[in-house]
Order: C-alpha cells, then structure tokens, then sequence
C-alpha cells in the first residue's frame, strides 16, 4: 500500500460540501486504486509520499476535445479577425471541411504523432483523462481510423473516445446518403468493434437539424452506445432539451439555450459543458444561461474543446479562469467542472473524486489555497501526476 501523508485533499465527493476538503489528510492507493481518502490516520504502509502540506485534486479531465485531426485552420483565424464569421466561412467551404480534407489524407502514424504532441499541454497540467472526438473524416473508413488513433493514446491518459460522424455533411456524398451511412452502418460499426464509449452530433442550422439529430441518436440507442450532443451554440433549436429526451451524458455549448431546455436537462441529470474557449474565440456575446443552471440544479463541466477552428485551447487551467472571467463561475464551480461533473459528463463513477474505489488519477499542486488553479493566467503549479493505465 502507498500513502500520500502530510497532504490536503480537495476529495470533490459529493456527500461534502463545497470542494470536500479535508486538512491535514492523507490517501492510501492500491493496486491503482484509493483506499482510504480522509483525515490522517494509522494505515498499514509499504511506501509513503510526504506531500509536505501540498494539495491533491483528483486528476483533471477534459471531457470535450477534438484531439484528432491533421493540419491547422489559423487562415480562418485570420479571416475572422477581419471580419468573416464562423457561419460564413463553413458555407464557402472552410470550417470542419477544411480540416476534413486534411485528415482524410493523413495516414494513422501521422495523426497519431500529431495528437500526441497536442496531449502534451494538457498532461503536464494534471490532466488524467481526456474525451476525444472523431468528427473530422466524415466517412467510413476515415472515421474508424481517427477513433482507433484515440484509443491508441491510452498509453498516455484515460481516454473516452466519443463517435462524432454527425459533424457535418461531406460536399462529396448526398445528405440523406450520408445519413443512411451513420445510421445503418457506422453507429453499427463502431458499436461492434468497441471504437467509442458515446455517440455525438452537432444539432446546428449550419450541421444537422434536430430531425436529423433524432435519427443519429435513435440509431445511437439501437446500438447500445449513450449519447452527447452540441446543442444551442449559435442558435436555438432546442438542442438541450432534444438532448434530455435522449438523456443525454450532456449537452455541449449552451450559448441560446433556453429555460425550458434547462429544466429538460435539469430531469434527467444530463450535464452542461461549458466551452469558454469558442466562446472567446468566436467573440461570442450571448452567455449560456449560468443562473438557470444553478437554479435547477444542473451540473456543469468546464472544458478546452480543443479543436484547429473554434477553440485552438491546449490549457485546462486557462479554460477554468475563462470560465470564471466569462461566464462568473466561483472557484468551487470550476473546479467541480474539471473533476466530478466532467466525470459525470463522461458517464464515469470511477475518475473525478478522492474515494475510495476510485482510480488513483492524482493532481498533486504547490498552492496554497485551491483558488490558485482558477485565477492564475500561464502560470502551472503542478508538482505531480499521478496516474496509472491500470
């Protein structure tokens, strides 16, 4: 048994208040598992770790990215700072299609090596585990390969592969074919072989509408895998409340959502995932409904959204301060949001809190108050992660 003394442990359980924290604590793991998470105590011991006074946090996760894909899109970047809009550059063909082309003639190797020079940033801030998206081939066979290149980071972080296929609509295959293709065929598909734990859609005037949407998820269902969805980000279709009546892990984005469709999500437990960095990026102005939220009683995550367009964010901690700057979350909501709700968002029971039966993922950090993580900008007090594939 291995026991981390001499520590303070933000335990994020939720039968404790606010962070759970518990001064002057200790955590004993074996067998990559905690133990014990509480005050100091007398434990059998074969190795101990003086944290010397430092904090533990569960390991962070960063439950919505896009970490697979080839080339980058900073002339859209550009085209926006001059004007264009997000709408207006995926109608002329930029956007998710662009970076399609580009992974499409990506070999295996080649995304491979370029996700994990992406995991590096992320990693080095404590993170643990990391949702990633395919999204970004748009056929079948290009699909299959992004989500077996995300299983194939498992060396590095506890990854929770989703099936994104419902991204777009690819300009070479007619809509209702490409359609027919994710129902009856790919969702199939990667239910069989295991290649994703979830399956998303992005419900958008410029993507699916919330009829097509159904479709997905409905095939989804047949299939066995649960569901997620971009909803509300730049219009509202009532993607969150579509998303309940899946029940939904969560609903991503939330700028135009509506108080109906906070309730729907509020029923059935379904997560808000909140996306500061397409937020900036995109120099949005409407805020997700942050006060419904908290009304209702609705979990929200924090997340990078890492992707090459909309949120080209390699930092979890700079997401956390943008959640608080942007959208006025308090300390004790980001850090919820990069731990236990982003656990809950990923379907998972086993990563986000210190407890016992939890998966040793550990963020050790020279702090002084947890507060730190939040509003400090480009500054990383990591002093350990603590992680294991076991």
């Amino acid at each position: 048994m291995r026991v981390f003394t001499h520590a303070r442990l933000a335990t994020m359980n939720p039968d404790m208040p606010g962070l759970g924290v518990v001064e002057n604590g200790m955590l004993a793991e074996e067998g990559g598992r905690i133990v014990y998470a509480g005050p100091a105590r007398d434990l059998p011991v074969q190795e101990i770790v003086d944290c010397e006074n430092r904090w533990i946090t569960p390991g962070l996760i960063d439950c919505h990215t896009h970490l697979v894909f080839a080339g980058d899109r900073a002339a859209e970047f550009e085209a926006r700072l001059e004007g264009g809009s997000y709408e207006e550059i995926a109608r002329a063909g930029g956007g998710i299609l662009g970076t399609m082309r580009a992974t499409r003639a990506a070999t295996p190797a080649t995304l491979d090596a370029a996700a994990r020079k992406r995991l590096v940033p992320l990693l080095a801030e404590g993170v643990t585990t990391v949702e990633v998206k395919s999204g970004y081939g748009l056929s079948p066979d290009a699909e299959y390969k992004c989500l077996e290149v995300a299983r194939g980071l498992g060396d590095l972080a506890n990854i929770s592969p989703t099936f994104l296929g419902a991204h777009s609509a690819p300009p070479d295959c007619q809509r209702e074919e490409y359609l027919r293709l994710l129902c009856d065929e790919m969702i199939p598909h990667v239910a069989r072989h295991h290649l994703a734990e979830a399956v998303d859609a992005f419900c958008e005037t410029i993507a699916f509408s919330p009829v097509e949407t159904e479709q997905v998820f409905d095939a989804a269902k047949k299939a066995g895998l649960r569901v997620k969805l971009h909803a509300d980000q730049l219009s509202n279709l009532h993607g969150a409340a579509l998303a309940a009546r899946y029940r939904a892990l969560s609903a991503d984005h939330l700028e135009c959502t509506d108080e109906y469709g906070v309730r729907a999500m509020a029923e059935v437990g379904t997560v808000a995932v909140l996306l500061p960095g397409a937020f900036f990026t995109l120099r949005e102005t409407r805020l997700p409904p942050i006060d419904a939220f908290r009304k209702h009683g609705v979990p929200m995550a924090v997340s990078t959204d890492l992707n090459p367009g909309t949120s080209p964010l390699f930092s979890l901690l700079l997401a956390m301060n943008m959640a608080a700057t942007q959208f006025r979350l308090t300390v004790t909501e980001c850090l919820l949001g990069v731990t236990r709700h982003a656990a809950m968002a990923l379907g998972r029971r086993d990563v986000g809190v210190l407890r016992a039966g939890a998966k040793c993922h550990l963020a050790i950090w020279d702090i002084e108050h947890p507060a730190e993580l939040v509003y400090r900008l480009g500054f990383n007090p990591l002093y350990k992660r603590i992680w294991s594939a076991s």
